[in-house]
């Protein structure tokens, strides 16, 4: 296989996990691309919550072994896993439930919470943010996403999850600005060397995850946009639902007409594996008056709202929607989610706002 242009997508299926990722890294010329063997590597995996890969938010750890053994056995020997947490919740909790403190040991490698890192402010595309400097200053960064929906973005893959590599007031700026523009702009400033997709089984619907797809399905590429682009089709979205991609694009960061890519299948599926989200965020979506809202308070509000509606409540919000984001801080509102919304009528407090809180909030209108 040659690997000169970034025009391809390569592909595994099965249940070992292991296997698929030892398959995707031994077509991948590592020793041609990076010839130098103390270069510096990241792992940048998904830990958006402390929760595990089961829940389909969360890159599965096998994954990471996996990888880290493969380099170490070609004589690759300054690793460094990296990630950080959604605004609101613990990277080093998310570490130990997924076992990245044993890994680290085991494998000698470094292991970064980047929220204690220090930060290089860049500009891009007229946007102003804080990246971590141990991030830029890798020489080869692979990214580990989990293909998965998101309740603002629709879906979440390579390029979302390089918001990871930011500082927690870059990441609470992103979602004032809307998010789209901003995951573009990031991309053009620190782009992925490689990029190793879970779409072992992520939820379709929640970026924290709770209602799993199982797809057991890997994909590589070099070319996030291109990967993004072929993800978003799976989905059964267009480029226009998830414009982020097409922004990307713009900004040099990587071709969107998977089309034309060279799709390589290292193994066919065993049957049709492709999940299809479901809608219900964006159904429940409508109950909502998000301004500048953060993921974390945004996603448990859909939470709360979607057990609301199984209890059957939804009707108490009265034709009302519920305001949730930055963009209420000191204005009054009627229904309001989050710290930022305490000028509210009836509001609830938290960062990030809880879903059950939301939910006595409703139940008691």
């Amino acid at each position: 296989m040659k690997f000169e242009k970034d025009d391809w997508i390569c592909l595994t299926y099965g249940h070992d996990i292991k296997k698929m990722t030892s398959s995707l890294l031994s077509v991948y010329p590592f020793e041609e691309k990076l010839p130098d063997k103390n270069a510096k590597i990241g792992l940048k995996p998904n830990l958006v919550i402390a929760t595990t890969p089961d829940t389909g938010a969360t890159t599965h750890v096998e994954i990471i072994s996996t990888i880290i053994e493969y380099l170490q056995g070609l004589g690759y020997k300054d690793i460094t896993i990296l990630e950080s947490s959604w605004v609101g919740d613990d990277t080093k909790r998310a570490f130990r439930m997924n076992g990245y403190y044993e890994i680290a040991k085991k494998y000698s490698v470094k292991l970064l919470d980047i929220k204690d890192d220090s930060y290089v402010t860049k500009e891009s595309n007229g946007i102003s943010m804080e990246i971590s400097k141990t991030a830029l200053g890798l020489d080869f960064l692979i990214n580990l996403p989990v293909l998965k929906g998101h309740c603002q973005t629709g879906m979440t893959c390579a390029l979302k999850n390089m918001k990871g590599c930011l500082s927690d007031r870059s990441k609470r700026m992103f979602h004032k600005l809307g998010l789209m523009r901003p995951i573009a702009a990031l991309n053009a400033v620190i782009k992925p060397n490689l990029t190793i997709v879970d779409s072992i089984s992520g939820d379709l619907d929640f970026e924290e995850g709770g209602n799993p797809v199982k797809t057991d399905r890997m994909m590589m590429a070099t070319d996030p946009v291109l990967l993004d682009s072929y993800a978003s089709a799976l989905l059964g979205f267009s480029l226009d639902d998830v414009s982020y991609i097409p922004l990307s694009e713009s900004f040099k960061v990587g071709s969107s007409n998977w089309s034309r890519a060279r799709i390589i299948e290292l193994e066919k599926p065993e049957a049709s594996m492709t999940g299809r989200p479901t809608g219900e965020a964006r159904r429940l979506s409508v109950l909502t008056a998000p301004d500048s809202a953060c993921s974390a308070c945004y996603a448990n509000l859909i939470h709360a709202l979607k057990r609301l509606d199984e209890a059957g409540m939804l009707h108490k919000l009265g034709g009302h929607k519920i305001a949730i984001g930055q963009g209420y801080r000191n204005k009054a509102c009627f229904l309001g989610a989050g710290a930022c919304c305490n000028m509210a009528t009836h509001p609830v407090g938290g960062c990030p706002v809880k879903a059950k809180d939301v939910m006595d909030m409703v139940r008691n209108l």
